[in-house]
Order: C-alpha cells, then sequence, then structure tokens
C-alpha cells in the first residue's frame, strides 16, 4: 500500500471527493498536454480536480510547473532552475479557454523570483489573449506576491497594479495561514507582504474585487483565524476562502487538525458578519473552487 493510498484511507469522511468521470477527466488532461501548458489542478494535486474537470474547468497555472520558492504545504515542483518561458503560452492557454467554452477563467502562477517583473506582465499578456479570442469571458487573477530579492514595496505595488490595471474580473492573492505560522508554511513569504498585495490592487480601482484564502490545519486556533479574517478586512478584502490542508506527501508538513463541516461553517458566519460580500468555508474549500459563481 503507498503512502498516499493509506492517507486517502486515513481521512475523516468528509474529505474524500469524488473522482469524476474518466472521459470528463480526460478532455481536459487531453487539451492541456497537448499544448504543453500546466493547470494547478494537477501540479497541486487539487482535491477537487474530478469535480471541475467533469464541469470543463480548470486553473491555469502560468509560467511553468516550477516554482522558485519552497513553502512547506505545497505539491507544485521546486528546488530547481525553472525553465525559460514559453512566448507561445498566452495563446495555447487562450486556445484551451476556448475549447472548453469556458466563461469564467482562474489564472494563477508559480512564483518566479528570476524574472525581471517577477511575471506581473506575463499575467497581463495571457488576458489580453483570452479576451482576443473571447472578449465576453471573465478571467480572475491569483497571484503570488510579486517580491524578488531585489525588490523594494514600491517594484511590487508598480508589479500589482501592472495587473490589476488590465481590469480582471477578480484579485486573489493568498495569505495562506495565520500570522504566528508564515515562517514555517509559507517560507518566502510575509503576512505584511501578502496583505500589501491585496491593498495595491484595491488602490487600482476601489471597486475591483479581492480576495484571500486560508488553509486550515496547521495548528491554528480560530482566534488566530479570526484576527486574520480581520487583518484581511482592513485592508478591504472583499473575499475569502477557507479550507482544509490536506499533506500532499511525507514530504510536506503534516495535518496538525482536521476541521469538521460544522467547523468550516461557524467560521464562514464568522467571516460573513465581518462584511465579506463573497465567502466559501468547507473542507475541500479550495482558492478558485466555484470562483465563477455567486455566493
Amino acid at each position: 500500500m503507498t503512502s498516499s493510498t493509506r492517507d486517502l484511507i486515513n481521512l475523516p469522511p468528509w474529505l474524500r471527493p469524488s473522482i469524476g468521470r474518466a472521459s470528463e477527466l480526460s478532455t481536459v488532461q487531453r487539451i492541456v498536454k497537448q499544448r504543453g501548458i500546466h493547470t494547478i489542478c494537477e501540479e497541486g494535486r487539487c482535491p477537487n480536480r474530478g469535480e471541475c474537470y467533469s464541469n470543463k474547468t480548470a486553473t491555469f497555472l502560468l509560467m511553468g510547473p516550477t516554482c522558485t520558492r519552497a513553502c512547506a504545504f505545497c505539491q507544485v515542483d521546486k528546488g530547481h532552475a525553472p525553465l525559460p518561458l514559453d512566448p507561445e503560452e498566452p495563446d495555447k492557454v487562450a486556445e484551451s479557454v476556448a475549447l472548453l467554452g469556458l466563461k469564467y477563467v482562474v489564472l494563477t502562477s508559480v512564483a518566479r523570483d528570476d524574472l525581471p517583473d517577477k511575471g506581473a506582465s506575463w499575467f497581463v499578456k495571457t488576458i489580453a489573449a483570452i479576451r482576443t479570442r473571447l472578449p465576453d469571458t471573465q478571467v480572475e487573477v491569483l497571484t503570488p506576491d510579486f517580491w524578488g530579492g531585489d525588490a523594494a514595496a514600491e517594484q511590487q505595488r508598480q508589479r500589482v497594479e501592472t495587473v490589476a490595471s488590465a481590469a480582471p474580473a477578480c484579485y486573489n492573492h493568498n495569505v495562506e495561514t495565520v500570522p504566528r505560522l508564515q515562517g514555517p508554511v509559507r517560507r518566502g513569504g510575509r503576512y505584511d507582504r501578502s496583505l500589501a498585495v491585496l491593498q495595491y490592487a484595491k488602490a487600482v480601482n476601489p471597486t475591483l474585487p479581492t480576495k484571500s484564502g486560508l488553509m486550515l490545519g496547521h495548528g491554528e486556533t480560530v482566534a488566530e483565524v479570526i484576527e486574520t479574517l480581520q487583518d484581511l478586512r482592513q485592508v478591504e478584502c472583499d473575499r475569502v476562502t477557507l479550507g482544509q490542508y490536506m499533506r500532499p506527501s511525507l514530504a510536506h508538513l503534516p495535518v496538525q487538525k482536521y476541521w469538521t463541516p460544522a467547523e468550516f461553517e461557524e467560521l464562514g458566519d464568522v467571516a460573513r458578519n465581518l462584511g465579506f460580500s463573497h465567502v466559501r468555508s468547507g473542507p475541500l474549500v479550495r482558492s478558485s473552487y466555484h470562483a465563477g459563481e455567486s455566493p
């Protein structure tokens, strides 16, 4: 029995998602693989990929499958140099969106600290490519923090503004966990920098919806989660997702607690009472889960 099989057996029953029908899964997989592009659904082993693929939806992972950071929760490939950008990737993504008939698309990316602008302009190019083919399709972005070793806060602000000025349907950046656990969980990210991303995006256009998310299960307390939700509202974050951290492999951080559906529902109510306009809170919720749907 493999470690992944043991992990699945040991999961609480509410964390065992449907795998979807093979024919529907293969449709999305075939389209993205033929074009040499990537989805976070596969690279991050998202537990909802069966459901999403069955509905012919996917969150596209830009700039290759290799991240320049080493977050302890994430399955995405890391630890070696990423490949050069594929100049045809924006058009390949746009073609895939058209083939899948998507009306709402989420674009995310690995962290590319090796690039001069950390990848900000690549988001803009991909948004433009999608709109050229499908002008009515809405595009949400889920970006890294655009911080690099040579970057000051002003450079980070400019990069965020570059993406926000492309007028996405929503600007998403995840704080991932509570302030106390940022170091061991995010390795390379910082809480204040993440709050700044959301603040910079909102400053470009006060009507632009902003969004963030947390993974529960790293040892956080209810009080710490509520404090983080309050911090997000302080920077006028409009939408939030709360989901359960699920250990991708034995090389990743162990799960400290499996939060119950009832606990997620209670935290969702807290978020709504704090003023978030769009709240998704549940064990299998992820950043782009049902992103294009009303709350």
